[in-house]
């Protein structure tokens, strides 16, 4: 029996030990995923016009022969988290080695496949060294009276750092776009939302990716992009439903049917996000009309969510606690509507690992 104890107690210490490991290693899978993109991979495959094998893409990488063997490692090691698929040579097969082809994941990284739903700019940013850098100072952040990881690490808040460098700032542009491009494929699951409104802002809405979407889908209603000065500065648009005006939604939001908040909210404390609540709830409540607020953010959803959607939701709460945001449970949604004084709210779980909120004044 004790021998039995014994190697139970080994077994669960080297499952222990292949977790941590796991852990430990997380970053390459970040790591080899910019290098796919660095390199072009998703176009290449795309533009191949059928599944690529190992020979023909080493050879349009122009990689040395010496270092064959390396592409295959990194191809095996994203196709096995889903990023690739490998096709082996059936026994009818005129090609020498076996072939890679695209997944729904790395179709969203090929501007040839997906031009319109393209990821890239939110890889790069996701995986840029300063900006992954900053969580090894998770432990002493945690531990002292610095407000923000950023603060910690940077010495700036996140806001005056992308102030601060344009190189940055046209990143986080970039990838926020790409991120709300998304959006499109949502539209036809959600056009209830916007029936029976004349009128939306998009709150930090940047520069108006969502808002051309929203007023191409709904030529009648009409669109504004609220923003700082700043970022709305010399925009403009084709669409005559659509116009930028520059503002601090912490002091006032432009009358409007209908606010939006898409991936607003969980960048601030419950305080603040109360209080841009209230500022959007008299926004929709002016003249004696109550209009309504529609938020797109993540709800974490632990006990109905799949596991890798579970833990897509806790890595967007851990990049959220560095500038001290937060993804919020359905209870914790529901704390922000009551304090901001909503009388109701639905959700709509539409978009991937988001959701859509409409709360009613």
């Amino acid at each position: 029996m004790a021998s039995t104890n014994n190697q139970l107690e080994a077994t669960e210490l080297f499952e222990g030990q292949s977790l941590l490991y796991m852990h430990m290693f997380g970053f390459l899978k970040s790591m080899a995923l910019k290098w796919a993109i660095q390199l072009n991979i998703p176009d290449i495959i795309y533009n191949h016009g059928k599944p690529i094998t190992l020979s023909d893409l080493v050879s349009t990488l122009q990689v040395p022969i010496s270092k064959q063997s390396l592409v295959e490692r990194l191809m095996r090691f994203l196709a096995h988290n889903g990023i690739f698929v490998i096709h082996e040579k059936g026994e009818n097969d005129d090609d020498d080695d076996q072939a890679y082809a695209l997944t729904p994941a790395s179709k969203l990284l090929s501007k040839s496949c997906c031009k319109d739903h393209c990821l890239t700019p939110m890889v790069l940013m996701s995986t840029d060294p300063i900006l992954m850098g900053k969580f090894h100072q998770l432990g002493d952040w945690i531990c002292g009276e610095i407000p923000t990881l950023y603060e910690a690490a940077l010495g700036s808040t996140v806001w005056e750092f992308l102030e601060g460098k344009p190189e940055y700032l046209s990143l986080f542009n970039q990838a926020m776009a790409s991120d709300s491009q998304m959006v499109n494929l949502a539209l036809k699951n959600c056009s209830k939302v916007f029936e029976g409104i004349d009128s939306i802002v998009d709150v930090g809405g940047g520069t108006g990716t969502t808002a051309r979407i929203i007023c191409e889908a709904f030529p009648k209603l009409k669109c504004v992009v609220y923003d700082l000065p700043q970022v709305v500065a010399n925009l403009s648009s084709a669409c005559d439903n659509l116009s930028y005006v520059g503002g601090d939604m912490f002091k006032s939001i432009p009358q409007a049917d209908a606010i939006m908040l898409k991936w607003i909210l969980h960048d601030w404390t419950d305080e603040i996000c109360i209080k841009i609540l209230k500022t959007c709830k008299e926004s929709v409540s002016s003249n004696g009309k109550k209009g309504k607020v529609i938020i797109m953010d993540i709800i974490i959803n632990e006990e109905d969510d799949e596991k890798d959607m579970t833990e897509t939701k806790l890595c967007l709460d851990l990049i959220m606690m560095g500038i001290n945001g937060k993804e919020r449970t359905g209870k914790e949604w529901k704390h922000l509507f009551v304090e901001a004084g909503f009388k109701d709210y639905k959700i709509f779980p539409l978009f991937g690992f988001r959701s859509l909120i409409e709360a009613y004044p």
